[in-house]
């Protein structure tokens, strides 16, 4: 109990751990916070994936034929990997890397201009979550051939 300047306690909120198992379905997580964990997960992801990423750019660029073999595994596949797995797992790095982008910017410009406020915090990290989404599906509508 803490007291006030004219002698009547208040009392002091308490805080405590969210419970997985009974609080989570009712936690309302602020837009910053989904930023906050996506990038992580952004990040995670295209650590796990980094190998893929290493064989797409090599066979990219070693010879007319292995571009060839490239480019063919978005129509025909890899072996038993459909064509369009390959696409959703191309469009999943294109999103953690346009998200994990953005955000980084994000993070960059509160920490350069010290003006981060909650409603500055709010307003750019449904700015982020957006222009992620909306890239990312400028991105699949060119990879399934919408355009």
């Amino acid at each position: 109990m803490t007291s006030t300047t004219n002698g009547t306690a208040k009392k002091r909120p308490v805080y405590r751990n969210i419970n997985i198992f009974t609080d989570v379905r009712t936690y309302r997580l602020p837009p910053a916070g989904f930023v906050s964990i996506l990038h992580r997960v952004s990040g995670l992801l295209m650590f796990l994936l980094l190998p893929f990423i290493i064989w797409m750019f090599d066979n990219s660029l070693t010879s007319e034929i292995s571009y060839d073999a490239f480019t063919n595994a978005f129509v025909a596949g890899i072996g038993f990997v459909p064509a369009w797995f390959i696409k959703l797992v191309v469009l999943g790095l294109a999103w953690a890397y346009l998200h994990h982008f953005i955000a980084g910017v994000r993070h960059l410009w509160m920490d350069a201009t010290h003006s981060v406020s909650k409603e500055q915090g709010h307003s750019s990290a449904v700015f982020t979550l957006a222009a992620s989404v909306l890239l990312t599906l400028a991105v699949a509508a060119k990879l399934f051939g919408l355009y």
